[in-house]
């Protein structure tokens, strides 16, 4: 053997070995939910990118904390990759720059996604909703619109309210005529929290107050109550699962998001982006839908999701014509104020 064919012969040796050290490189940590949450992921994102790719994703599961996130990153050692963070998260982890900007050019711009959902530090994957629902065998003809929650003469019986001011007093104030575009701006005022408390007053003593989301369901399945607001993946659980005939009231329902947030020291920038850009596709977007009632973040998903799927969306053009678009710069702003005054107003 020549001394040149030992040489290429050394070289392409040398190329696999990078080649396969690279690879191994890209294998990927994501960060998620846990629950039919995450594997609706794993049917809708993971499992299909590691048969298109071959890189391999390990999961893990967390239940929100930042204080992870912070911690991780605080130490230099980052060890996930991407993380699926919910709005508060995504914004409280920008502001303390343990969350990298996204940079949108890598999926065709922010405009691809539905208004108000993209984060400076976290891309939008899911839209979910509170709302509220009946038990439509217990009541034919049911409540139709947001102020129907507070009309308690018409409706007479309990309702279940989440026990916090969040959605709470964005409720009120629609029932109360202000529109939906105008709730935000109403409620930075002092009056326009007046306002709120005092709509909330009207059904005080109607409330029973829920702080897991597993109550809602359990609550309007025994009669307790009448109406109950609820996450509505939590509604359409109870239907597909328990076989129960729970409508949700889509008017006024109160939209959220969960994002892909990439922390900072993440060890292959260039990896998390291909996943999370093959993630960000129409195509697997609509397929997550199949496994779990929530609506995708980009637009040009929702032509791709089966009618008999779409009906039972927030997302839905038809559920969300009212639909208001959680703000959580106001929550970060007021929140701790807010909730001192809903625990002070609960006590009296």
């Amino acid at each position: 053997m020549s001394k040149t064919t030992i040489r290429t012969a050394a070289l392409a040796l040398a190329a696999l070995t990078l080649g396969a050290g690279s690879a191994f490189a890209q294998d990927l940590t994501i960060t998620s939910w846990g629950g039919a949450y995450q594997k609706s992921q794993d049917e809708a994102y993971f499992k299909p990118y590691t048969a298109k790719t071959k890189i391999k994703i390990t999961q893990e599961e967390y239940n929100g904390e930042i204080s992870k996130i912070r911690a991780m990153v605080e130490s230099g050692k980052t060890t996930w990759d991407a993380i699926d963070v919910d709005a508060a998260t995504a914004q409280q982890g920008c502001d303390e720059g343990i969350l990298l900007q996204i940079d949108y050019s890598k999926f065709g711009g922010k405009d691809k996604f539905v208004k108000g959902s993209t984060f400076e530090c976290a891309v939008p994957t899911i839209i979910y909703s509170t709302i509220y629902a009946y038990d439509a065998d217990k009541i034919k003809d049911g409540p139709k619109t947001i102020g129907d929650l507070f009309d308690t003469k018409k409706w007479p019986g309990k309702r279940a309210l989440q026990k916090t001011p969040f959605g709470n007093l964005e409720f009120a104030l629609m029932a109360d005529g202000v529109p939906v575009d105008k709730v935000y701006e109403v409620l930075k005022t002092k009056e326009g929290v007046d306002r709120a408390f005092k709509k909330l007053d009207t059904i005080k003593k109607d409330v029973v107050w829920w702080e897991a989301g597993a109550q809602p369901p359990q609550l309007l399945a025994s009669g307790e109550v009448v109406m109950a607001t609820a996450w509505n993946g939590r509604i359409f659980g109870a239907n597909k699962t328990d076989k129960r005939n729970f409508k949700i009231v889509w008017d006024g329902q109160l939209q959220d998001w969960d994002l892909w947030a990439i922390p900072k020291g993440v060890k292959s920038l260039d990896a998390t982006y291909a996943f999370l850009q093959f993630a960000s596709s129409p195509e697997q977007q609509a397929e997550q839908t199949k496994y779990i009632s929530y609506g995708p973040a980009l637009a040009a998903a929702t032509p791709h999701i089966a009618p008999d799927i779409l009906k039972d969306l927030p997302t839905a053009p038809e559920n969300a014509k009212t639909a208001l678009a959680n703000d959580p710069v106001f929550w970060g702003d007021n929140g701790e104020e807010l909730r001192k005054r809903f625990n002070t107003w609960l006590a009296q």
